[in-house]
């Protein structure tokens, strides 16, 4: 189960060579239920991922390189390309997504919890701009169609 919200944010004040930080490419093979394909780094994987935003199921499985190549060839080019920047906050992670290529100046900052009542509890820093959890545009399968229009960013 992944438990997550997520969260618009500039990075006005944001020292990101600091932070260690993930390359990553994934391409998707159906957006509902949702199943993508990811390159991070050198690591391959799999994921499906089912119904919600908050909540929802998702599986990942590894995958080799070959495997992956074969199939990013299959997502009809719906792929994005991003670096998730790891930052510490208090006992949480912030995995912060810079966007690249069609979807540059997007900046994604999501946060995993252990259950719901602690996501609903968590005050994000003064950074995070707007919470955008439960907009499904900002889903990474509905960004393959490009920006959302807003003037919050």
């Amino acid at each position: 189960m992944e438990i997550e919200r997520k969260f618009l944010v500039t990075l006005n004040d944001i020292d990101l060579a600091q932070y260690d930080f993930h390359r990553l490419e994934q391409g998707y093979l159906c957006g509902n239920p949702v199943v993508r394909v990811r390159r991070e780094n050198d690591d391959f994987y799999l994921t499906y991922k089912g119904k919600g935003l908050l909540c929802r199921e998702e599986y990942n499985l590894p995958l080799t390189k070959e495997g992956y190549e074969h199939l990013i060839k299959k997502s009809d080019n719906n792929i994005i390309t991003k670096c998730r920047y790891l930052i510490p906050y208090h006992s949480y992670t912030i995995e912060l997504d810079v966007f690249e290529n069609e979807l540059s100046g997007l900046v994604i900052a999501e946060v995993e919890f252990p259950s719901a009542e602690e996501a609903n509890a968590f005050v994000p820093p003064d950074w995070f701009v707007k919470d955008v959890t439960d907009d499904a545009r900002y889903q990474n399968v509905n960004l393959i169609c490009g920006l959302p229009q807003t003037d919050d960013v």
